[in-house]
């Protein structure tokens, strides 16, 4: 039980701007502003910990509160020379919600509240006003009845309506004193039948229970949700503050509105907002009456608009920041009632942020934290117009909801195959490529496509990586919708969309929509407040901002938005393009024959070199026999024959990388899936089969796909993604990660004798022991060193690994000996600490344990510190003991999200490795970590 001498209530004058976590933010904007002589009405605040407190005692005011507040209310009667429930002259108050962090909308607020029938009079008797005496209390019955009593608004409105209807007012001002008594006595009435008591009379009572009706505001769901939202803590609590009324609905010289010091949507350094005259703060927002532009107050009423401009100033002077005003206006008297710091669009935030500098109003430091890192993720991405989108939800258009895999927003015909989407791009029509999930062989259809929709798959799924390292919007895993390719349908409760049908998914939130939505194209204009932004960013990060990037174009996309670097090349996706595919299958239908034939002549020469005398000529013969079998072997030929063709497209893909990155560094990672990813699906052709055995009129086919069944066949795995991969794949097959080092480094020499600058990093995939790695880097080294001799160039290399399995964390001592650098792939090492299937988790149970706060965050979105983030610092102190100048990045999606940048910063890692369309937000995100290592340190 909390002690009775405990401060629990604040008069306005003894609070101020520093108290917000006690006083809310609205409460200590008041103190702030009275104690600053602004025209504020008296009031007290009920502190965040009484609420917290209420809660404790099982919903009981604790001790002294109550009396607390008797005691504050009786120095604002002092202060206003009224009384509370002095039917003579009579105190009314408003009663509204304020926790520390802004919560437009979301709790609740009393206004006009100590009216009962005797104090009524007294009012009509004091403003000599009856029509505005009969308006302001039945607003105070249908507002205590609807937050109070919780009746259903709709109980008012429709009576509200129903007599305007039959009195033939158009609006609200247009009913007079006897109708709106009228209907202020229907309102008790409909409160006696739904509640079976009479509406309370007793000022007192009223006061007690509207207290009680904001604390319980706190815990409404809509606060909640609110709050699990913006990642607020559910343990703050809201305050309650008590202030004077000030009437705006008094007459044609009264008024209320709400201003911003600058435009929210823009960040224009003008006035911005709303105002009605003869009304109620609710008017405004309600939408009963079209409010007025806030200029136009200059012409209603000049001295009040310019004293409220002035105060405006002032206030954001005050704050150095754009502030959020309510105010009132009583019979020409200009009052303050709230003063917060402004929400803001993207583009506002970012705008006001760098002007201010410009001002003199904050710091380059200040600015910098000002901005929210996302925020500037939505200033990048194609979005939708958020009214047109509100409207789309309106009417109904709001079709499914999938996973968000691959931010930004898209509109589009449907198409459901990847050939049809890259016939009708090129007749220039806007394609959304809707899959049951994609696959290799749709990667020129991504390519020419706004956006991409797949019923299946996860946020690691193949549709979800490469939209996202195209900063293409994908929606995936949207399992309401069912995807028929073959009748070029898909449904989604009960409607069908057929091709060509328009629809536009939002990956930034996971919805489908029907039709179109109106969508906003973004520039990164070098001249622009972001720009100038992230100028200052770069000069205060310690990190540095690599991105991931599989093609020049995504290179080079990088380096426009500032990448320092290549973190993540995956090479894997240059062999999904359509026209290597062929190429790729025919290298790996013949690898294990030819890999195996060649480790026999491997052995045989050998054993040539380590024959006794005696002995010679019987190796050699070995050795004959095995050079007439690899010449003679139809799999060899065919290996070799498809390792050149790749060679030369990997050629050419590192030279466009390269020269994209001007002379930064490049990691490239050498082939890491599963070679089974790029042949058809063991099922797919298991029926193809079936189909031509059943047939069999086509004997040559089904010999042919019956061979590539039993490859297929061969390579399945029960976990692939914990079998043949990776390094693995370099230790079976070691042709494939010589050419593609052949490829790397030969790149790179070509360029280097042009005169360009190269640094490429060759990362070896998916070590779990150290000898994984030497054996593959011995491999290697031989090849590069073969290399710059051919070429006649020494190329700046280095050899490093990704550290994705746990046991490689654990032993990055002896690993760090034959690496030069680590990437931590913190999707794989999310997934192996955890012992989660991604695509399983997030579709089965992640999300569920997320609402159910199992897990605090999804942990392949935010770097679970102490779990994964303990293994990232224990390979990073590891590494360094045994090579202290190891360069340390992380390359997983980690790598763009603010939260994770901190902690990347806090262990000492060298750099990041984002999307290229993250790569500002990273870079915003690692100076605000810089920053606020800066603040813990001082």
């Amino acid at each position: 039980m909390a002690p009775a001498s405990k401060t629990w209530v604040y008069l306005f004058e003894d609070g101020n701007a520093k108290m917000r976590d006690l006083l809310g933010g609205k409460g200590a904007g008041l103190s702030e502003m009275k104690n600053a002589g602004l025209p504020v009405p008296p009031g007290f605040t009920i502190t965040t910990e009484a609420c917290n407190a209420y809660y404790d005692a099982g919903k009981a005011f604790p001790p002294g509160m109550w009396d607390q507040a008797l005691t504050a209310l009786k120095k604002v009667e002092q202060e206003t020379g009224k009384t509370f429930g002095n039917p003579a002259n009579p105190l009314l108050v408003s009663v509204r919600s304020g926790a520390k962090f802004s919560m437009p909308g979301m709790m609740d607020t009393v206004l006009n509240l100590g009216l009962n029938s005797q104090t009524l009079k007294g009012l009509i008797d004091l403003t000599g006003n009856e029509r505005f005496a009969y308006d302001t209390y039945r607003r105070f019955i249908q507002m205590f009845g609807k937050i109070v009593l919780d009746i259903e608004p709709a109980k008012f409105e429709d009576i509200f309506e129903e007599g305007k209807r039959e009195y033939g007012a158009r609006v609200d001002t247009d009913l007079n004193a006897a109708q709106l008594q009228e209907i202020a006595g229907q309102f008790r009435r409909a409160i006696k039948g739904e509640t079976g008591r009479d509406f309370p009379e007793d000022p007192l009572e009223q006061l007690k229970l509207a207290i009680e009706a904001v604390f319980a505001s706190w815990n409404s769901p809509r606060a909640i949700a609110y709050r699990n939202f913006n990642k607020i803590a559910h343990d703050l609590g809201t305050a309650v503050n008590i202030c004077t009324m000030v009437f705006g609905n008094m007459g044609s010289d009264s008024g209320t509105g709400v201003a911003f010091t600058r435009d929210p949507s823009t960040g224009e350094r003008r006035l911005y907002g709303e105002f009605l005259m003869n009304a109620q703060g609710e008017d405004v927002v309600a939408g009963i009456r079209t409010p007025a532009k806030i200029a136009e107050l200059q012409q209603e009423m000049p001295p009040v608009y310019q004293q409220f401009a002035d105060i405006a100033a002032r206030l954001e002077k005050h704050y150095r920041d754009a502030q959020d005003l309510e105010f009132t206006i009583e019979r020409g008297k200009l009052y303050m009632l709230q003063t917060r710091s402004a929400k803001r669009t993207a583009a506002a935030a970012v705008k006001m942020a760098v002007d201010m500098v410009g001002e003199g109003l904050i710091t380059k430091a200040e600015a910098l934290q000002r901005v929210e890192p996302n925020q500037i993720y939505q200033l990048l991405l194609p979005r939708f117009d958020q009214a047109a989108k509100d409207e789309a939800i309106g009417k109904g258009r709001l079709l499914a909801k999938g996973l968000n895999a691959s931010p930004g927003a898209a509109t589009g015909k449907i198409a459901f195959d990847a050939d049809r989407v890259v016939e009708l791009a090129k007749q220039g029509l806007p394609m959304i490529m809707v899959r049951p999930e994609t696959a290799p062989d749709d990667v020129h259809g991504m390519l020419e496509a706004k956006g991409i929709l797949t019923a299946r798959g996860g946020a690691t799924s193949h549709a979800a990586v490469v939209a996202r390292g195209l900063g293409k919007p994908c929606v995936a895993g949207c399992e309401s919708i069912k995807v028929d390719p073959e009748a070029r349908q898909f449904t989604v409760g009960g409607k069908a969309f057929h091709e060509m049908d328009e629809i536009s998914v939002d990956g930034s939130t996971g919805e489908v929509f029907a039709g179109v939505i109106r969508t906003i194209d973004t520039a990164f204009a070098e001249d622009s407040e972001l720009a100038v932004l992230l100028k200052w960013a770069n000069e205060v990060k310690r990190l540095g901002v690599w991105a991931n990037a599989d093609y020049p174009r995504d290179a080079a996309k990088a380096a426009q938005f500032g990448a320092e670097g290549i973190g993540l090349c995956r090479t894997e996706h240059m062999f999904f393009e359509e026209e290597r595919l062929p190429i790729v299958r025919k290298m790996i239908l013949s690898a294990a024959e030819a890999t195996a034939l060649e480790k026999e002549l491997d052995a045989a020469r050998a054993a040539v070199e380590a024959a006794e005398p005696d002995k010679k000529a019987e190796a050699e013969a070995k050795l004959g026999q095995a050079k007439a079998k690899v010449g003679g072997s139809a799999a060899v030929k065919a290996y070799r024959e498809a390792l050149a063709e790749l060679l030369k497209f990997q050629t050419d893909d590192f030279k466009g990388i390269f020269k994209a990155m001007g002379g930064r560094p490049v990691v490239v990672r050498l082939l890491d899936p599963p070679l089974h990813e790029f042949l058809p699906s063991y099922e797919d052709l298991l029926v193809e089969v079936t189909e031509l055995r059943v047939k069999g009129n086509n004997s040559g086919e089904l010999r042919e796909r019956e061979e590539l069944l039993r490859a297929v066949a061969g390579m399945r795995e029960m976990n692939p993604m914990l079998g043949l991969r990776g390094c693995r794949l370099g230790l079976m097959f070691p042709a494939i990660n010589k050419m593609q080092v052949r490829a790397i480094l030969g790149a790179a020499c070509d360029l280097q004798r042009a005169g360009q600058k190269v640094h490429p990093e060759i990362m070896i995939p998916l070590v779990g022991y150290v000898n994984e790695l030497k054996i593959i880097r011995e491999q290697l080294e031989k090849v590069a060193k073969t290399v710059e001799q051919e070429k006649g160039q020494a190329i700046p290399y280095k050899f490093g690994t990704m550290i994705e399995i746990p046991r490689a964390a654990l032993t990055a001592d002896e690993i760090a000996q034959s690496a030069e650098f680590f990437s931590f792939g913190t999707n794989d090492l999310t997934q192996t600490t955890f012992g989660y299937s991604r695509d399983d988790a997030e579709g089965k149970f992640l999300l569920q344990y997320v609402e159910r706060k199992i897990l605090p965050t999804n942990p392949f979105q935010v770097l679970d510190r102490s779990g994964v983030g303990k293994l990232v610092q224990i390979a990073a102190e590891l590494g360094r003991a045994t090579r202290p100048d190891i360069k340390l990045g992380i390359c997983g999606e980690h790598g763009g999200e603010p939260s994770s940048i901190e902690f990347c910063h806090q262990v000492g890692l060298s750099y990041v490795s984002c999307s290229p369309f993250r790569v500002p937000i990273a870079r915003l995100a690692a100076a605000q970590a810089a920053l606020a290592g800066v603040e813990r340190d001082k």
